[in-house]
């Protein structure tokens, strides 16, 4: 746990058990953990992520250069950066009974990361003579937030953000 995640997680007590209580910066959850169905409590698991709003520019010779515009979320766990429609809306909360998810990867190794994946999404869509221009117009550090619930068939994952389900595997 790197020194600033640690002096944000602090300890609470809750219905007479210890947790882990941490401040952070979160993508807009559109499932309250308060809406979870669940037999028992409901936990958290915070995904660290970094969203970039990106253009990249294609100098062409002989006619005018072209902008594509993209959205890039780097997965700073699994270390994978995906295609997103739009940069989230973000919001400080503090969140009980949480377990924060370390992040695998740098500052700059994300920004990597997501240079690639511009790369090749750019190759996908047009033929390049030299390497495009890449500038980030903004980026955001969030976390996604998963609520684990028990359920009397097996505990679940529930995403958030988008309310899919899934069978947490023991």
């Amino acid at each position: 746990m790197s020194e600033t995640r640690r002096q944000q997680a602090e300890t609470a007590d809750i219905t007479g058990q210890t947790r882990e209580r941490a401040n952070l910066t979160v993508i807009e959850p559109t499932v309250a953990r308060e809406d979870v169905d669940s037999t028992g409590r409901v936990g958290a698991v915070a995904y660290p992520y970094r969203v970039y709003d990106a253009v990249v520019t294609v100098n062409r010779p002989i006619i005018a250069d072209r902008d594509l515009e993209y959205v890039v979320s780097v997965d700073r766990a699994r270390r994978l950066a995906v295609r997103a429609d739009v940069v989230p809306e973000t919001v400080s909360r503090t969140v009980d009974d949480v377990l924060v998810v370390p992040s695998e990867l740098t500052d700059e190794q994300v920004r990597e990361k997501a240079e690639n994946a511009l790369f090749k999404w750019t190759l996908r869509k047009i033929a390049v003579g030299s390497a495009p221009d890449v500038q980030f117009e903004q980026s955001v550090n969030a976390h996604k937030l998963f609520w684990i619930a028990s359920r009397p068939d097996g505990d679940v994952i529930v995403d958030s953000v988008r309310g899919t389900e899934s069978p947490l595997d023991s």
